[in-house]
């Protein structure tokens, strides 16, 4: 019998240890069997799973997870084989994927046992690589240790003829002009992408229910600042593969109890602000004003309000007031996404049509910015026109005439110059120095 090598008792070491562990799971809570027992003797157990291993194979592409009776091929793709794609897919993976394994379920403790890790790779890895000192560390025979290596080596394996089956999803693709003839198609496969479905499970249940989101999901719903981003996987579904035999589909389905997350088949999200980040070719931003968060349900209200021809009341007063607030106070925020969402500068494009009060309202850190060769006098106009301080009163005036015109759109007639400069008092259009309470909006808006 050779000495064995530092090493190669380390190798020795683990796997004996997983051996006892499993005689002793088997023998809790019975009596001392000694015919159970024996079959865990370190050199009965692995010839038994060199004997086993032929019956699971290690997998990327699961068949039963289209259908549990299906009995043709899955398959083992290594991520970084595949095609690399723009599209998300298995090939993201790269080195860093989980291995499935499908086959008689009965034998999945020994892909454990070839899960080991010694010097930070798994007893598979060495195994396939043919490590020397692994081989004296499983039987002082070197013909049956390297037999058993091979064994446990073919985990990994390819079928000489893949088949499909029954039961399997298939689909006919034509691919040739005719499509009545059965040889101008390819029937494909499509197959359950276990390693990829894994990482993004092992993903939604870390947003879910790992203490780090746990943490900024509190801050989130507390509106508190927090170091590190907040997931949130929404309108998920669950779909449940093998039923109350989750392993019989594969062994990572069963580590994930059956549970196959489907994300929710909806375009990329827009958030509010990206919606009137671009202002470009518009004749004024009120355009998009109209469609800024609850400032729609604001008109409506006001307008249906007043459609009802309310008394003249101090309830009536309080009411119509608070509609009002709420609206010219979006206005504030409205420009605040616009600023928060753009370039200072944005407006010296040669595209910008809006008039100049509207640019020095949404704009106004271009004037912080230094001239533009060419373009001195424009630059210098621009900030002469923010600090002279009109613009403000010309921003409430345009607000008040598109009130005006929400409303008679709504069927208010009955709206003029009253109207026009009751709205530019209300009007809240921020500014470097306190905005006046009283708005100076130019005489005669539009009747």
């Amino acid at each position: 019998m050779t000495e064995l090598t530092d090493r190669g008792k380390a190798f020795r070491s683990a796997i004996a240890a997983f051996i006892e562990a499993r005689r002793e799971a088997k023998l809790k809570g019975k009596d001392d069997d000694a015919g159970v027992a024996s079959k865990y003797d370190y050199g009965t157990w692995l010839a038994d799973a060199a004997h086993r291993v032929g019956q699971i194979q290690a997998v990327t592409h699961v068949l039963k997870a289209t259908h549990p009776d299906a009995r043709g091929s899955s398959l083992h793709v290594a991520p970084n084989s595949l095609p690399q794609r723009p599209e998300i897919g298995t090939h993201v993976l790269g080195d860093d994927y989980a291995e499935d394994v499908v086959g008689n379920a009965a034998a999945l403790d020994v892909f454990k046992f070839l899960k080991i890790e010694v010097d930070d790779r798994r007893l598979l890895d060495w195994m396939q690589a043919g490590d020397a000192d692994l081989c004296s560390a499983l039987h002082p025979d070197t013909t049956v240790a390297t037999g058993w290596m091979d064994a446990f080596g073919k985990l990994v394996r390819s079928d000489p003829t893949p088949s499909s089956h029954e039961a399997a999803k298939q689909v006919y693709w034509l691919i040739g002009k005719e499509p009545s003839n059965d040889v101008d198609y390819h029937l494909l496969q499509p197959l359950l992408s276990s390693s990829l479905a894994h990482t993004v499970h092992a993903d939604i249940q870390d947003a879910r229910f790992g203490e780090a989101n746990k943490l900024a999901r509190q801050a989130f719903r507390t509106k508190e600042a927090h170091e590190a981003p907040y997931r949130d996987y929404r309108n998920l579904v669950a779909r449940k593969l093998g039923g109350t035999k989750p392993q019989n589909i594969s062994q990572l389905n069963s580590e994930r109890g059956g549970i196959n997350y489907l994300l929710a088949s909806l375009p990329p999200p827009r958030w509010d602000q990206d919606r009137f980040r671009n202002l470009l070719t518009l004749d004024s931003a009120l355009d998009r004003f109209a469609y800024f968060t609850g400032v729609r349900h604001q008109v409506k209200t006001l307008a249906d309000f007043l459609l009802t021809n309310p008394d003249r009341n101090m309830q009536t007063r309080d009411r119509r007031e608070a509609i009002e607030q709420a609206l010219s106070l979006q206005l504030p925020v409205f420009a605040a996404s616009i600023q928060a969402g753009s370039e200072p500068g944005w407006t010296r494009d040669p595209d910008c049509r809006l008039p100049l009060c509207e640019q020095l309202w949404l704009d106004p850190e271009r004037t912080e910015l230094p001239p533009r060769e060419g373009h001195e006098q424009e630059d210098a106009d621009f900030k002469a026109a923010y600090e002279r301080g009109d613009w403000p009163d010309e921003v409430a005036g345009r607000f008040a005439n598109w009130v005006n015109a929400q409303l008679r759109e709504a069927g208010l007639t009955a709206v003029g110059d009253a109207e026009y400069k009751h709205w530019a008092r209300q009007a809240i259009v921020d500014a470097a120095w306190p905005v006046p309470l009283q708005r100076r909006a130019p005489a005669g808006g539009e009747a």
